[in-house]
């Protein structure tokens, strides 16, 4: 009987413990300072295991932040492709106009266009089918130009290190604006036509600049980024089939000038026989005017 009335007494006791209004936060501050002391005690355990082991966790950071190096990393590591997604089926139907290359090799690499001829900067780049096609980064790169052109074909550029930038031409349906960020493979337009290479068909146009000079396209295809950093690249415009034939036509009109033809030659310098004619009429008939004059006198 005493156990109960023990535990009755107890339980009062509690009651009226709890029915103090200070009670209840009494209780909340005492539990919320234990869980602090708790969260502190195993902070200052994490720090203390860092600095023996000498390795900064703050280093395995995998936020948003510092996505742009990543793109230049990975574009160290990546090598140019072909700007399709099969490459099996491509066909390069107009070739890189090369001031090195052979005499016909660079007349099968000429655009004619508003009746002249201009060099390729790029490669012209078909499939197989004649069929459209997705065009798609031959690098990981930060887009910097999107323009529509009615001429060129609408135009996307990208920007891959410094001075290093893929360009793609006569393209329809653009899926990228100016500041998107791709990666290697990402579709970024389909394939078009352009008034500057009609005969070209469904195709996309495509370059690869140097410090704002074509290189040709073929030469750095498996190639890495770093490769065509390295490479020397000596800026040498090839001149059109027109202005060779307008210099020419030039130095002949210079040398024609320059030059006078033998019969000016002639004029300038020999007199004809009617001159020759006239000027001993004139001479005689000075002798005869004096010697009149003398007969005169004498008289």
């Amino acid at each position: 009987m005493r156990e109960e009335e023990k535990k009755t007494s107890q339980d009062s006791s509690f009651k009226k413990f709890m029915k103090k209004r200070w009670a209840y936060p009494a209780i909340y501050i005492a539990s919320a300072a234990l869980i602090l002391s708790g969260v502190l005690w195993f902070q200052n355990g994490n720090e203390n295991a860092s600095d023996t082991d000498g390795f900064d966790y703050g280093e395995t950071d995998l936020s948003g932040k510092g996505n742009e190096d990543a793109v230049e990393v990975n574009n160290a590591m990546e090598n140019f492709v072909l700007p399709v997604e099969n490459a099996d089926g491509a066909v390069i139907q107009t070739k890189f106009y090369d001031v090195h290359g052979e005499e016909a090799a660079q007349e099968e690499a000429l655009v004619f266009y508003n009746n002249t001829y201009q060099p390729n900067a790029g490669i012209d780049i078909v499939m197989k089918d004649g069929k459209s096609f997705e065009v798609r980064s031959a690098l990981s790169g930060t887009v910097t130009k999107v323009e529509e052109d009615a001429t060129l074909g609408n135009v996307i550029e990208i920007q891959h290190a410094e001075g290093i930038v893929t360009r793609y031409q006569s393209i329809t349906d653009m899926k990228v604006k100016e500041g998107s960020v791709v990666e290697q493979g990402d579709t970024i337009a389909q394939s078009g036509q352009s008034q500057i290479n009609q005969e070209a068909g469904e195709h996309v146009h495509f370059e690869i600049r140097k410090d704002g000079v074509a290189v040709n396209p073929e030469e750095f295809v498996g190639k890495t980024l770093s490769q065509l950093e390295k490479a020397e690249i000596a800026e040498e415009k090839a001149p059109t089939e027109d202005a060779a034939q307008d210099g020419s036509t030039e130095s002949s009109n210079d040398e024609s000038d320059a030059a006078p033809s033998d019969g000016d030659q002639s004029e300038d310098t020999a007199p004809s026989d009617e001159d020759q004619s006239e000027d001993d009429g004139a001479s005689n008939e000075g002798e005869t005017d004096a010697d009149t004059s003398s007969d005169s006198q004498e008289s």
